[in-house]
């Protein structure tokens, strides 16, 4: 073969793979060019993951203050844990001031662009009494109207209810057991809606409630079936050894939820270490990662929790718990005919510890340059399948129907599926890009790129 022979071959064989540069034709009018992103390391708030605030309140108490709030939010805390002590009704219906302050304290999250983690127990005693199982079941029927109207804001629900701090132990009415765990988690389930995720406390709560050891797959998440809707959380994180009893199988047991959480949220808060356990940086970092943490508690345990400010790691910690999406590249057209469509190929990374949880709207945006009118289409994808450390392509011809001639920026916009909270851009999610944020339109996330309509 010469060597003219040889160099053609190499750029047929380049061409071929798209291997040759920054252009390649898409038809006699369109140029598609790949556009390639900058990860951010900057610190902000997104919806459903990073640190959160727990506040808990007695029967008939005080409700949550809005300016509370709007502080966390300003230091990027997007998710309260909220635990409602049922303790005045143990024996007798919730009264109406208590679910008056249940629907109170869920809208004040609302107007705060906040999501709310709920939590029910009776006690906060390890020698105090819980609920019978009837009085739990009453509970539930009546709070299903309340979930059911405030389910846009419901980040996750802890299955609580039994025993001390509704952690499944210590309970005064014999309901620490396998049967009764599963009649209190399947109730609750029935009166929450199907979207929404229930965590239980061990581990190996959810395996014997089940009766498998097998964890959640690609095949059995997201299917509504009550195991795919049962999470995990852990309120001794970090302490060495069993983690006071989470764990039976430690190594196994950990696996079975590094499975898990793909899929169904972990998180919860550290204890005092035992055993001469440190929970460093290294350790915090290794742990996290595993387990897929999307939110830890600030409140407890505060050595814990001062050791990794101390050490510099708490911002990495903020930066990367829960999901972190960005942009990675993307190729798309600069011309597009009217009435037609647009070939869109764009590539997203997670950097985060965490996949999301709940499923999100995601749109094109064209935003016309000389009006300043934005028109938005919709893309199918699922970004809940963008797993850490992986990468997801959304490739879809977007019809361009209804869009005048003219140039147009492009954008993404993902949201939050709940038509009540689409148009708040608190509730929009931000890609850690630099220089790619914009609070314009909900909030959109600029993909660089310019489209011109024509005729």
């Amino acid at each position: 073969m010469t060597l003219k022979n040889i160099y053609i071959l190499c750029f047929w064989l380049l061409t071929a793979t798209g291997l040759c540069g920054c252009k390649r034709s898409e038809g006699k009018d369109t140029t598609v060019n790949r556009i390639q992103y900058e990860i951010s390391n900057a610190i902000f708030p997104n919806p459903e993951r990073g640190f959160i605030r727990t506040m808990s309140v007695f029967s008939e108490g005080n409700p949550l203050v809005a300016g509370d709030l709007n502080l966390l939010r300003s230091q990027n805390v997007t998710m309260i844990l909220r635990v409602f002590y049922l303790d005045a009704f143990k024996d007798k219906a919730i009264s109406n001031a208590e679910i008056s302050l249940i629907k109170s304290d869920l809208k004040t999250v609302r107007d705060a662009g906040l999501k709310m983690i709920l939590r029910f127990a009776y006690t906060d005693d390890m020698q105090g009494t819980d609920a019978p199982y009837t009085i739990i079941e009453a509970h539930l029927d009546q709070l299903k109207t309340v979930f059911e109207q405030n389910k846009d804001v419901i980040a996750f629900v802890q299955a609580g209810l039994i025993g001390a701090w509704g952690e499944w132990h210590s309970s005064s009415n014999g309901l620490a057991t396998v049967e009764n765990e599963r009649k209190v988690l399947n109730k609750l389930l029935s009166v929450l809606p199907a979207d929404i995720i229930v965590q239980v406390r061990t581990p190996s709560a959810k395996q014997q409630i089940f009766s498998t050891t097998a964890p959640l797959t690609a095949e059995t998440a997201y299917t509504g079936e009550n195991r795919a809707r049962v999470g995990h959380h852990n309120d001794c994180f970090l302490t060495g050894g069993t983690d006071y009893g989470t764990y039976n199988n430690v190594d196994a047991e950990k696996q079975y939820i590094s499975t898990e959480a793909l899929y169904v949220p972990t998180g919860g808060e550290t204890c005092p270490p035992t055993d001469g356990y440190d929970p460093t940086c290294a350790e915090g970092r290794k742990e996290m990662a595993l387990l897929k943490w999307t939110y830890l508690n600030l409140d407890w345990y505060q050595p814990t929790i001062n050791a990794w400010k101390n050490s510099g790691c708490f911002d990495e910690f903020q930066r990367y718990l829960g999901y972190r999406l960005a942009l990675v590249d993307a190729l798309l057209p600069d011309q597009a005919a009217s009435n037609g469509s647009m070939q869109v190929d764009i590539n997203i990374t997670n950097k985060g510890y965490a996949p999301l949880y709940h499923k999100k709207e995601v749109y094109l945006v064209l935003k016309n340059t000389a009006t300043g009118d934005f028109y938005d289409k919709a893309l199918s994808t699922d970004l809940r399948l963008c797993k850490p450390s992986a990468m997801q392509s959304i490739r879809q011809a977007v019809a361009l129907s209804g869009i005048p001639v003219g140039k147009y920026d492009l954008f993404l916009r993902i949201t939050d599926q709940d038509e009540a909270l689409a148009g708040r851009t608190e509730y929009a999610i931000q890609l850690a890009n630099n220089n790619t944020w914009l609070t314009d339109h909900h909030g959109i996330n600029s993909l660089n790129k310019q489209i011109t309509i024509t005729n």
